[in-house]
């Protein structure tokens, strides 16, 4: 057996099913005994975009999606996407070829190593045919456990080398991962109910942890039992919804002004699979008089405003919570909270639309174009969100309830959330679903609609489009600099998306985004609706950061 073929044997032995990537000389071999093997392989048009894929499909599966790339240029080509993955968590193996061992004159040599440190990315070569299938475990089991990216660097002539001592009792990495659930520490139970029964007003906030602990049940039980407001983190948003009347939405930069107002009456904030980042607690100014809960699986966390909590269980969400409600049950701990009337009609009146939107002929407020997005696409499409001024207002306005993945402030980079949503869809069944991008970030990887359609992905890419780079226009108007240099005149986005063999259409009143949608949702396909916004709206955290208001 030819090491190569080892080697693919072992990532279907971890469960590849799907892979994304580029083929070239140093990686077809093993792409060639993937496909033997019933592997599916999504051959897209840029390793990084691939990289995207492969990142939002490890979201979706929850296990390690994977990339393939050549030897050098292909490998160069990983560095954005990789660093978004690796700030995100994901779980990820990517597998590399490499020029022949230690030939640094190769056309396409890079020190794949150093590289890989640069992009935060683990590193794992195969330096002889006998440890080839131990480097497949060692990267998965590394993925698995510490959940980031890793990169096994394979040298194109140790690939084609012979193996003799094949391995078919492959051992995967899946039979040496124990994970125990963490109980807590009964005295901080007991600090924790100590804090509760000292306070009026609690607030939980449930983040990415808890829900993926799928902690929702636990999380209901303790808003009851304490009277508590439910705030979500931006990784969480819209989680739980419409399993209570006291929903808050996302606690922090992106929560609205109605939500803030009620937040700031918080003595006591327990927070779930929540790292309490400068975005959440808005640096220590969103709760100034609170004191802190913290469940988590880490050893501690330090929060946004530089402290640590009150009381830290480090804990499986779910025991700790089922824990925490059972000790306040039983020692009658109830306090006052926000469950009232009052409070019930406050949080509905926040979720009537916007009385009024701006007219501008041939622009849509993007408030608008929001409301109809969330009220015409069915709440079963899972939505990804990117990052940018025009993404904003679909991370702040969104509200039924519904999937959601968000890529802001992972590395700050524009452009990936088409890619994140395609690797997602893939691994959840191409069931239907839409992502909202700026015009900019879309066209970074244009492309890629093309891959979309190639593999009938039914993607739905939203443009909210203003023909420019949106946050750079505001930032440059609020600093006093000129902000047409900032904008930049796009294409009708809808016809291009036809003529790479998608739908598509380009809207400039609401009744013709419906009309766009309803036409999406009556028969899915790779579409891509060109949402033309006016630049007169400023969205409410730039507003906030830029101007210092809150309207």
């Amino acid at each position: 057996m030819k090491v190569y073929e080892a080697l693919a044997e072992a990532f279907v032995r971890e469960g590849t099913s799907d892979v994304f990537g580029m083929m070239g000389d140093a990686n077809m071999h093993w792409m060639a005994a993937l496909a033997d093997r019933g592997v599916r392989l999504y051959e897209v048009r840029h390793e990084g975009s691939g990289l995207g894929m492969a990142d939002g499909w490890a979201r979706g599966a929850g296990r390690p999606g994977v990339v393939t790339t050549t030897s050098g240029p292909g490998v160069s080509q990983l560095a954005t996407s990789m660093i978004v993955a690796s700030r995100a968590g994901t779980p990820l193996v990517a597998f590399c070829g490499e020029t022949v061992l230690g030939d640094e004159g190769a056309t396409q040599y890079l020190d794949q190593r150093r590289f890989a440190a640069a992009i935060e990315c683990e590193f794992i070569r195969v330096t002889r045919p006998e440890n080839a299938q131990e480097a497949v475990r060692q990267a998965f089991y590394l993925a698995r456990t510490e959940s980031r990216p890793v990169m096994i660097s394979a040298p194109f002539d140790v690939q084609m080398a012979e193996l003799d001592d094949y391995d078919e009792d492959y051992v995967p990495s899946t039979a040496l991962i124990r994970t125990p659930r963490l109980l807590p520490d009964p005295a901080g139970i007991d600090a924790a109910c100590d804090l509760v029964r000292n306070a009026k007003r609690v607030v939980v906030i449930a983040g990415r942890g808890a829900r993926k602990a799928d902690a929702g049940e636990q999380i209901l039980a303790l808003q009851k039992q304490t009277g508590a407001l439910l705030a979500t983190t931006l990784q969480a948003k819209n989680w739980l919804c419409d399993r209570t009347d006291f929903h808050v939405g996302l606690s922090g930069l992106f929560g609205d002004k109605a939500s803030m107002e009620l937040l700031q009456e918080a003595d006591c904030v327990i927070a779930v699979g929540a790292s309490l980042n400068h975005y959440t607690i808005e640096s220590g100014y969103l709760y100034p008089e609170a004191k802190y809960i913290q469940i988590d699986t880490a050893a501690h966390l330090v929060m946004g405003n530089g402290r640590t909590a009150d009381c830290y269980l480090q804990a499986d969400a779910v025991t700790a919570l089922t824990e925490l409600t059972r000790a306040l049950r039983e020692r009658s701990v109830r306090p006052e909270g926000f469950h009232t009337d009052a409070v019930r009609q406050h949080l509905t009146d926040r979720l009537h639309p916007q009385a009024e939107y701006v007219r501008e002929p041939g622009r849509l407020d993007p408030r608008e174009a929001i409301w109809i997005l969330d009220h015409e696409l069915p709440g079963e499409m899972g939505l990804v969100l990117g990052s940018g001024h025009q993404t904003d207002f679909g991370t702040m306005l969104f509200q039924r309830s519904r999937d959601v993945l968000s890529n802001y402030g992972m590395f700050g980079a524009i452009g990936q959330a088409p890619l994140i949503a395609m690797g997602q869809m893939i691994a959840q069944g191409n069931r239907p679903g839409f992502v909202v991008e700026g015009d900019a970030s879309f066209l970074m990887h244009l492309s890629e609609f093309e891959t979309a359609c190639r593999y009938g992905v039914p993607l739905l890419v939203v443009v909210m489009n203003d023909q420019g780079l949106g946050a750079e226009y505001h930032k440059a108007r609020a600093k006093g600099l000129d902000p047409e240099l900032a904008t930049i005149p796009t294409p009708e986005l809808g016809t291009v998306a036809q003529a790479l063999g998608g739908g598509g259409a380009t809207v400039r009143t609401p009744q013709e985004l419906r009309d766009a949608l309803t036409e999406y949702v009556r028969t899915p396909r790779p579409t891509v609706i060109d949402v033309r916004i006016t630049r007169a709206v400023l969205s409410t955290p730039y507003r906030r950061i830029q101007y210092g208001e809150d309207v």
